[in-house]
């Protein structure tokens, strides 16, 4: 294994970091690109044909957050939330511009927007989370199911955290001798390595509650993180065929997550009207 500034428990034995070959995998970010266009041409089309009365969807009452990854911010997943706004829902920015700094303040930040979004539309929130993103996603799912009522995780390492590619431990590396140099607003060492650190994983261990759908999409094909780290067992697995960085601009990608929002609004729509049975039994 190579030198990693993360706590030895942040990769349990069993999960591997990705060949330094495996980056090259990222590569297809220009295919999948290109398929996005292609797609957004088609569906251009699609809507000059349509009669204007029958081309709105039926908007869907539950908001949706994007939550972006490592080293990125909410306009990595800007194409993704015109996909969900083009399909009836209301989708929201995280407000996170660089996801670089401390996961217990980035979650807390992140926990603050939730329940503004959820106050101003009434309803609990659904959250998309891209890598760290997702991450976060389950850490809030678990503590505040009574905002949060389902989570999609895109190719996040949830079962090992420190299971990527080593470019990215560098990063970690770099973000934290600035910030112990210094610079604020950075992941500290002990947001990679100590108490921080352990809460953060700890936290994201515990069962996701009753009643709040969980969606795990993961690729064979990822680079950057191994994909077995993906597969939590408490959530429904999807697999794709992207890259990692492709997951958030990826048609077919998007295409997964719409219908994964879909199911878990239809799943707890099913549990409601059983519980409801149930009582006027």
């Amino acid at each position: 294994m190579s030198r990693t500034p993360l706590a030895p428990f942040l990769h349990p034995e069993g999960f591997a970091q990705p060949a330094l070959r495996a980056v090259l995998a990222e590569g297809r970010l220009t295919a999948e690109m290109a398929r996005l266009a292609a797609r957004s041409v088609q569906d251009r089309r699609t809507r000059s044909a349509t009669p204007y009365a029958g081309r709105p969807p039926e908007r869907s009452t539950e908001p949706v957050v994007l939550v972006p990854g490592f080293l990125a911010g909410d306009v990595s997943l800007r194409l993704m939330s015109a996909m969900l706004r083009r399909n009836g829902y209301r989708s929201y920015r995280s407000h996170i511009h660089a996801n670089v700094g401390c996961t217990l303040n980035a979650a807390a930040q992140l926990e603050q927007r939730l329940e503004w979004v959820a106050q101003r539309r009434g309803s609990r929130v659904r959250i998309v989370g891209h890598s760290l993103g997702g991450m976060l996603a389950r850490g809030l799912a678990v503590r505040r199911p009574d905002l949060v009522s389902g989570i999609v995780t895109l190719g996040s390492p949830m079962l090992a955290p420190a299971a990527h590619h080593a470019l990215l431990s560098r990063s970690v590396d770099v973000l934290v001798r600035l910030s112990r140099a210094g610079v604020p607003g950075l992941m500290a060492e002990d947001c990679v390595a100590g108490e921080c650190a352990r809460m953060s994983w700890e936290e994201s261990r515990e069962p996701v509650p009753a009643g709040v759908g969980f969606t795990a999409v993961y690729s064979r094909r990822d680079g950057i993180v191994d994909w077995r780290a993906c597969v939590d067992p408490l959530a429904e697995a999807v697999e794709v065929t992207a890259s990692h960085v492709g997951m958030a601009v990826d048609p077919r990608v998007m295409d997964e997550v719409l219908a994964a929002l879909r199911r878990q609004a239809a799943g707890q729509a099913d549990s409601l009207l059983e519980v409801d049975g149930g009582v006027g039994a």
